[in-house]
């Protein structure tokens, strides 16, 4: 298979080599396409479903997964000492009650939603470029909030009591309060990991019965064919999976602005200077996708380098998420200047000070710096065409935001809240040794989660990228159609 492969790229147009991506001259139009040139079903088939079933493990993959593993150990230890001695071994404290805990759930939340957004919102408007970073994406946005729901969950001290937070019927007549946003965050980000669950498992069913024909191990093909749930690709199987997964979508589609925006509102019901403002919602739903969109272009621009899956993520697919960056990102530094101008035109002297205090004057004046290089100033590379399909640069660009994204929810709460409307309680955050290994802990258990994916589900759909094969070809017949009316010879057929 590797041979094939080898051969397939070595006869590819000029048009679409790889390498392309590594430089600053303009690409050709035709890298431009959803699906590079010369695939067809079998090519397609092959070559996905080999990644899992035959490609070799390399040593690349399996220093990351010793890596990420390490920090899977390293999060499980911090939790153990945290459940034994206490959030008091946190630095959180009065008036910073929170800190790292927040500040990590809200930036892992935030990374999520890229795939909610591709998967469900690019499907609703037909943008077929989603179909090759859809599947990694959904997987991404799950284990994304896997992360996300352990800092909320430890934060209050007692977890094994956060079923308190769920409405049960009890014989003491415990009920949550409705009227927090708090008690919302349970039921949007419960609802979100469910429906993006069930929807990422919905699309993975076709390609699950590829891979349990494809499997030559009789026990890989117990497995898959228990998880494909008996499909035999007949009309009535497509029918009804296109019309589950289209309900789906639809369901999918307003968590997309809901559960960020209920993370908002954590903010905005406060009477915090520097929080009880309008903006928040939507600010935080653009801030979200800004950085989902560079989470996804981190992790894609590695993956389709090292299982040369150039023909399949092609510099269109880098391209339109550099592109919707640049909108997400333009919204986030929009939402900066207007909360300055908010602090400024409510002539509010609790506001102003904040305002200055967080960003200027105050003692965490370098984390605002840092935020508006990391998200403002960096990002304005992204306008010039030729670095969107640059994959190295684009890699550090993204990287560079993921970090910038982290600093905001830094600056929107540690600064927020160390100063206090009287100075006789204002104190400073200062992150402990558990407050950094519980946050690296969780990068490595979602690293370890990712890696895991690669070896044992296609990390593009293999379903999908056969009926954009069959589209292209449609679209190509249109065309000569078209010329021969014209007057015009067919173009030439790609070989």
């Amino acid at each position: 298979m590797r041979i094939h492969m080898q051969s397939q790229s070595q006869n590819q147009p000029s048009t679409f080599e790889p390498e392309t991506t590594g430089s600053l001259r303009r690409p050709h139009p035709e890298t431009f396409k959803v699906i590079g040139p010369g695939e067809n079903y079998s090519t397609i088939s092959a070559h996905l479903s080999d990644v899992v079933l035959k490609r070799p493990i390399y040593k690349n993959w399996m220093l990351g997964l010793f890596i990420s593993g390490l920090g899977a150990m390293l999060m499980t230890y911090s939790i153990g000492y945290l459940l034994a001695k206490g959030v008091g071994v946190w630095g959180i404290n009065i008036p910073v009650a929170w800190g790292f805990d927040i500040i990590n759930f809200v930036w892992w939340i935030g990374i999520g939603h890229a795939g909610t957004f591709i998967s469900a919102v690019l499907l609703l408007v037909q943008q077929d470029w989603r179909t090759s970073i859809n599947r990694f994406a959904e997987a991404m946005t799950l284990f994304a909030v896997a992360c996300a729901g352990l800092f909320p969950a430890l934060h209050t001290g007692r977890p094994w009591l956060d079923y308190w937070l769920l409405p049960y019927p009890n014989t003491m007549g415990l009920w949550p309060q409705f009227r927090s946003p708090l008690e919302w965050d349970v039921f949007a980000v419960s609802t979100y990991a469910s429906t993006s669950l069930l929807f990422w498992y919905v699309g993975l069913i076709p390609d699950l019965a590829t891979l349990r024909d494809r499997a030559t191990s009789r026990p890989l093909k117990i497995v898959y064919g228990m998880a494909a749930l008996g499909w035999t690709g007949a009309a009535m199987h497509w029918q009804r999976y296109h019309a589950a997964y289209l309900i789906l979508a639809g369901l999918a589609t307003p968590l997309v602005l809901s559960v960020h925006s209920i993370v908002g509102l954590d903010f905005a019901a406060s009477i915090i200077p520097g929080w009880h403002s309008t903006i928040f919602p939507p600010y935080f739903v653009a801030g979200a996708i800004f950085s989902g969109f560079a989470m996804v272009l981190t992790l894609g621009i590695p993956m389709r380098k090292w299982y040369r899956l150039e023909q399949y993520i092609t510099l269109r697919h880098i391209d339109n998420c550099a592109k919707l960056m640049i909108v997400t990102g333009s919204i986030v530094t929009y939402g900066y200047a207007l909360e300055s101008f908010f602090a400024w035109y409510s002539a509010d002297e609790f506001e102003i000070f904040m305002d200055q205090s967080r960003r200027w004057s105050g003692p965490y004046w370098w984390s605002w710096n840092l935020l508006i290089l990391c998200n403002c100033i960096v990002p304005l590379l992204l306008w010039f065409p030729k670095v969107r399909v640059n994959g190295p640069v684009l890699w550090v660009i993204a990287g560079i935001v993921n970090v910038g994204m982290w600093f905001e929810r830094f600056v929107i709460i540690v600064p927020s809240l160390h100063r206090d409307f009287l100075p006789s309680s204002w104190g400073m955050f200062w992150p402990t040794f558990w407050d950094w290994s519980l946050f690296i802990g969780t990068l490595g258990f979602f690293m370890f989660l990712f890696l895991m994916f690669l070896r044992t589900l296609p990390v593009i759909s293999i379903f999908e990228m056969r009926e954009l094969v069959h589209l292209e070809e449609h679209k190509d017949a249109a065309k000569d159609a078209h010329a021969n009316e014209a007057g015009h010879p067919p173009a030439p057929t790609t070989p």
